[in-house]
């Protein structure tokens, strides 16, 4: 991201709107020019400038927030070093903030809403967690290697990353390590011939909502009422609910091997997941920005209520 010419061209925009109103600062004219009279249209282009190059890179907002620090603090300076008052407190108010909501999101804590029902019945659509984001080391960006603390994902860790194939964060239960053979019969899960422990819990009745694309290629939606087993599956030292739909899903043994550096994630809605059985594939290590931790909310839409009776730590 950081090569982006996008990206790049809305940096130097923006350092230059910072430049302009420094010397307009000093000057302490009342005369103004197009540039100062308008500088804060300006800069408001160039900050969306830089919002679309994060996001069709797979960047994060972390990104703006240093990159803000690191001019914030050199204003600061050069109004201390000038002994320009007015500099030195607007730099300040913007500084002191700005660092400490990057220090705290990029390298702490970050939010998250779950978009869909793949982590079903543990974690539903609108829930949201707070990432832990020292879990698998720090860095600025949500992908790339880590520059401190390497500690890689563990078997049943609830994951969140960035796939290859999407700049969108996902949510799935760590399934296989790098060199593993993932083996699924029957909707077993086998991890290099051993069996991932389950129980099964009990069976429900509920409606889904189905999607189906016919030959012209037109989606339409229909109503089912299906049948739902739980399952109470342990995986490493964490145990955690899976629901599975009868009929839904049924195909032949199917088995995988991990390559290096890279893993294996499914949801625990195990029939209505996108993860690493379709689409996503095998997901880098560098793509893993942070674990799961806490769910401290649930908004399922824009016009409900939000509540907080799921509150409480995430198996």
């Amino acid at each position: 991201m950081l090569s982006d010419p996008i990206f790049i061209l809305s940096v130097i925009g923006m350092s230059s709107c910072v430049i302009f109103w420094m010397k307009d600062t000093i000057k302490s004219s009342e005369e103004e020019n197009f540039i100062t009279s308008n500088i804060s249209t300006v800069a408001t282009l160039f900050g969306l400038m830089m919002l679309y190059s994060i996001f069709i890179n797979a960047g994060d907002l972390g990104i703006i927030l240093f990159i803000g620090s690191i001019i914030a603090f050199l204003v600061l300076v050069v109004g201390v070093v000038i002994g320009n008052s007015s500099i030195i407190q607007t730099s300040r108010g913007y500084f002191i903030p700005i660092f400490l909501i990057f220090v705290l999101r990029t390298f702490i804590y970050e939010p998250y809403q779950i978009p869909s029902g793949s982590m079903l019945p543990g974690l539903q659509k609108g829930d949201f967690l707070v990432v832990n984001k020292n879990s698998y080391g720090l860095k600025v960006n949500r992908t790339g290697k880590s520059f401190v603390i390497k500690n890689d994902p563990k078997y049943g860790d609830v994951v969140v990353f960035i796939p290859p194939h999407n700049p969108v964060p996902y949510v799935k239960r760590l399934i296989g390590m790098p060199g593993d053979s993932v083996r699924i019969i029957n909707k077993q899960i086998f991890i290099n011939g051993k069996a991932i422990s389950r129980e099964f819990i009990e069976t429900e009745t509920t409606t889904i909502t189905k999607r189906y694309r016919d030959s012209s290629g037109n989606i339409t939606t229909r109503d089912m009422d299906v049948t739902i087993d739980l399952y109470l599956e342990e995986h490493g030292n964490k145990k955690y609910i899976t629901r599975n739909i009868r009929g839904e899903n049924i195909q032949y043994p199917s088995e995988w091997t991990i390559p290096s550096n890279h893993y294996f994630v499914m949801g625990d809605n195990r029939d209505n997941s996108n993860d690493s059985t379709k689409d996503v594939g095998f997901v880098p290590r560098d793509n893993f920005f942070g674990e799961a931790d806490y769910l401290f909310m649930t908004w399922e839409c824009w016009t409900c209520m939000p509540y907080f009776s799921r509150v409480g730590k995430i198996n």
